[in-house]
């Protein structure tokens, strides 16, 4: 009897498993992945569309309409059969993971992917293939994804679906036929792309008997029930009240609730292998819960954790201080509760001499420093001043020794350092022909080396540069965005660490230096920028009761210079006439306080002077 129940339990897990279907969405930004996804969710009946955009939560992400986060969601889809596919009829569970399109998110892509067996490529129709979506394609073909491609925005006017069909066609040599044409603003083609995830994407291959393995690919803090993980279970099953421990920390809870997420999370008492959804444990502590880790049991444990998962590098590097110094601990306990949410985000403790306690926070790109900024100031009330950003670099001294620096204060003595690295990057650069000139001319002003150069179709090109990622983390995405008129997309990868004639760029306020206005950048071009820096900052810096010497040095030299100018008080004013050595005695009077007060003085330095770095031209 045993063996029989053991058995029908056995085929209804397995059959269940064959009716679970993981996907994500990949695209470039703005290429209508989100408008897509809520066409999914409204025609599955899973939520009823209110406004534009439902997984897009987050104010940010309304205002900029651009996805922040990854999402995700479960659908119930009753699939209608077909004869072409050996698929049967009835109810399918569709996981869908909607993912970010912005190159400074594409940490977020590869959690996504990690957890998902097929991915819908999804292209706009008026704009064809750009630098992300071969970026994250690649990403997903590494994961061995099944790819299904969709040409979004076929109701508008200006679209080309049959030429951007020749460079889907081009890029993952598929057959047209497979190629779904759809829009997600008038709901065209959307059963289709149901159908196809249900008949193309493969179901979960775990083995449902095996002990618990569970991917961790997100998490978030909730101030009530502690720290949410979300996972997906690869081997094995979990059932609330479990004792589980997570692999690589090492520590063991109780699993309190576990569920699947829909637009709300719903409890369930049990999920099996092929399952996305979260677990709630009591968790209080940021530093338990780690993206990537591997949920198991404590009592069968699995023997090795999950593999394949990218572990996050950041690329820019900027410090982050508290308005006013005693909020030290309350911006500590906000980056915790953020990196919780966005595991890309790192920070590290440091002081500064001009703006006290602090944190070196490590990000993405310039774009995800902008969000973070406005998510402490948005989410947890925190006024913060950030430094000018730069890259981490390779400082090799005269012993032979080398270590990383993310900070210029950081830097050893000149006498010591034997040469500086800095990290390149290998940058792809889709556009038309005709802007092809303005885009090289800015790429080698950059200090960039073009690799090659090839057609993609018609009259649209892919650029392939070299180029120092310091050089492009400040102002090159804007740049080129304003002489290609918004055409030419962008997309990056490390490449590797090269020798460079860099140099630290002092900024001294009256004689004494702002380390927190500190750069280091390439020696030919650290004289022009000095005195772009001066200039701009003779323009913000307020006026005080003295005046205020605004130098920029390398070294002890000085190599540009500005004053700004003291605000005085005629006090010759009262003096109608009479002899001149009164007045100059009432000067000389002035002449001496203004000196005492120039000792004592301190000059406030404005936040917008931190950022005036970025709007250099």
């Amino acid at each position: 009897m045993k063996i029989i129940l053991y058995l029908c339990t056995r085929i209804q897990t397995i059959l269940y498993m064959q009716h679970i279907r993981n996907f994500c969405i990949i695209a470039h930004i703005d290429h209508g992945k989100s408008t897509l996804a809520d066409r999914l969710l409204e025609f599955t009946k899973t939520i009823q569309i209110t406004e534009g955009q439902m997984l897009d939560d987050m104010d940010l992400e309304k205002e900029r309409g651009i996805t922040i986060k990854s999402h995700a969601i479960q659908m119930e889809y009753d699939y209608p059969g077909s004869p072409d596919h050996d698929v049967e009829k009835g109810k399918y569970i569709l996981n869908l993971i909607d993912t970010p399109g912005h190159v400074d998110f594409s940490y977020e892509v590869s959690r996504s992917i990690a957890a998902c067996e097929g991915a819908l490529l999804v292209v706009d129709a008026t704009q064809g293939v750009q630098a992300q979506t071969i970026s994250n394609l690649y990403m997903a073909i590494d994961h061995d994804l099944e790819i299904i491609p969709v040409i979004n925005k076929i109701d508008m006017p200006s679209a080309m679906p049959d030429e951007v069909e020749d460079e889907i066609v081009e890029l993952i040599g598929c057959d047209r036929k497979d190629i779904i044409r759809a829009s997600g603003k008038t709901g065209e083609g959307v059963e289709e792309v149901l159908n196809a995830v249900v008949e193309r994407i493969p179901c979960p291959k775990g083995d449902p008997e095996a002990p618990l393995q569970a991917l961790i690919f997100d998490s978030v803090f909730n101030s009530f029930r502690g720290i949410i993980a979300y996972f997906k279970i690869e081997n094995g099953s979990i059932r609330k009240g479990d004792k589980v421990k997570f692999f690589n920390t090492g520590m063991e809870y109780d699993a309190d609730e576990v569920g699947v997420l829909k637009m709300d999370m719903i409890p369930r008492q049990q999920l099996g292998t092929g399952d996305v959804g979260y677990i709630i444990s009591g968790i209080k502590d940021s530093k338990e819960v780690k993206v990537g880790d591997t949920i198991t049991h404590i009592a069968r444990p699995c023997q090795q954790a999950i593999e394949g998962f990218q572990e996050v590098k950041p690329m820019v590097f900027a410090g982050v201080y508290p308005i006013d110094p005693t909020d030290y601990e309350n911006l500590r306990a906000s980056l915790e509760k953020l990196q919780l949410n966005d595991a890309s985000l790192t920070f590290t403790p440091e002081s500064s001499v001009a703006l006290g306690f602090g944190f070196r926070c490590g990000f993405l790109g310039l774009l995800h420093m902008e969000i973070i900024q406005e998510r402490l100031d948005r989410e947890f009330d925190m006024d913060v001043i950030t430094t000018v950003p730069n890259v981490s670099y390779m400082v090799y001294d005269k012993q032979g020794g080398s270590k990383e620096v993310h900070n210029p204060s950081g830097l050893p003595d000149q006498t010591m350092i034997d040469h500086i690295e800095e990290p390149y990057i290998r940058a792809s650069i889709i556009t038309a022909s005709t802007y092809i000139g303005p885009i090289m001319k800015l790429c080698l002003d950059k200090r960039g080396e073009l690799i090659n150069q090839e057609y993609v179709s018609g009259n649209r090109i892919e650029l392939h540069f070299m180029l120092p990622l310091g050089e492009i983390v400040i102002d090159f995405y804007d740049k080129l965005k304003s002489i290609s008129k918004g055409y030419a997309s962008f997309d990056y990868h490390i490449d590797s660490y090269r020798p460079s004639r860099l140099i630290k760029l002092d900024i001294l306020l009256n004689g004494e230096p702002v380390d927190a206005l500190s750069t280091l950048t390439h020696a030919d071009n650290a004289v022009a920028f000095g005195r772009r820096m001066c200039e701009k900052l003779k323009e913000l810096i307020p006026r005080q009761q003295f005046d205020i010497a605004i130098q920029a040095a390398i070294g002890a030299k000085i190599i540009a210079r500005e004053t700004v100018k003291q605000v005085r008080k005629d006090v010759t004013a009262k003096c109608y006439g009479g002899d001149v050595s009164r007045k100059r005695k009432l000067l000389e009077k002035q002449k001496k306080g203004k000196k005492r007060m120039k000792q004592i003085g301190n000059v406030e330095v404005p936040q917008k002077a931190f950022l005036a770095v970025l709007k250099l031209d």
